[in-house]
């Protein structure tokens, strides 16, 4: 298979699958934008192998393993079958990404894995709600969360920018806390979706300051309590995520001019998602959230003359 023809898997993958990634990747010139997809494209693998329900947590740690090792191999040796790895490969080569920072990624991936908890700051909490007991992995603080978030969203931050490209340090840490505010919006609209499969994002301190229990929580997912029970609980979490979105104003003007589009892109859809979860009165429950095709079209539109204009002025 030929890097070209890697490139395209990868491609079709994220075209598939990305949903709002998928709208910023269109914006940037032809060798970011593949290298954004091969990145995608293995992320995408991890988490497939991480939320494989078909297959008890102890297996997934094992496919996990040993797809982790291969990956491992392809990079040693230069050479791969599996046309994700090849694009990564040449992604890395490129663009100068460590392999820590992929570790990393899978590493979060892993966390939901975690058969113990103690790693990822996490407890096991067990509930009965109508008849059904339940047993399921919280987070005992923000610390923690923010740990995981780091893992799973920040790190695709910081590979992002070195395929964006920039200069000044400050870009780092400001890619960091933009990953975080985008995690954060993810576990508002997945508080249902995430419960279902045993997992709680929303820290125990938390809802113990909101004097909302677990078993609250549960009921509003079953839909036998009502959402204003949860409400202040999760309008704490979306000013947080708010706070973290600042940082994305000023990681626009430090990296390449030709990639801020697609980091605009990128912000304005995922800060709209959390905007409309608290135009919803923060019910996520009764359906789930997001932001509409159109509007989605409409801004990739606008990242496209931003584009055109950034080259422009290049």
């Amino acid at each position: 298979m030929t890097i070209a023809e890697a490139y395209a898997v990868c491609a079709g993958i994220a075209q598939r699958e990305a949903k709002n990634f998928y709208y910023s990747f269109r914006v940037l010139p032809e060798n970011k934008r593949n290298a954004m997809c091969a990145v995608y494209a293995f992320m995408r693998r991890a988490d497939d192998i991480s939320d494989d329900e078909t297959l008890p947590v102890a297996e997934r740690r094992v496919v996990m393993a040993d797809w982790l090792e291969a990956w491992r191999a392809a990079r040693r040796s230069g050479v791969s079958d599996d046309p994700v790895f090849l694009a990564l490969n040449d992604t890395q080569r490129r663009f100068a990404i460590p392999d820590a920072l992929l570790e990393d990624l899978v590493r979060g991936t892993t966390m939901d894995l975690d058969l113990e908890g103690s790693q990822a700051g996490m407890v096991y909490v067990t509930e009965t709600v109508a008849d059904k007991t339940q047993t399921l992995q919280v987070y005992q603080d923000f610390e923690g969360l923010y740990r995981y978030c780091y893992l799973v969203a920040s790190v695709v931050g910081l590979v992002c920018i070195k395929i964006f490209g920039y200069t000044d340090p400050r870009a780092e840490d400001l890619a960091e806390k933009t990953g975080v505010a985008f995690q954060l919006t993810n576990i508002l609209r997945d508080v249902s979706e995430d419960a279902g499969r045993g997992r709680i994002y929303l820290p125990l301190q938390d809802l113990s300051s909101g004097r909302v229990e677990v078993k609250q929580l549960l009921q509003v997912v079953r839909r036998e309590a009502e959402t204003k029970v949860v409400r202040s609980l999760l309008a704490q979490e979306a000013a947080r995520a708010l706070v973290y979105y600042a940082a994305a104003e000023e990681l626009l003007p430090l990296i390449d001019k030709d990639s801020r589009a697609a980091l605009w892109v990128l912000v304005t859809i995922y800060r709209g998602l959390l905007e409309r979860i608290m135009a919803k009165n923060y019910d996520v429950f009764s359906e789930r959230v997001s932001v509409p095709t159109s509007r989605k079209l409409m801004i990739m539109a606008q990242g496209m003359g931003m584009a055109v204009r950034n080259r422009m002025v290049s």
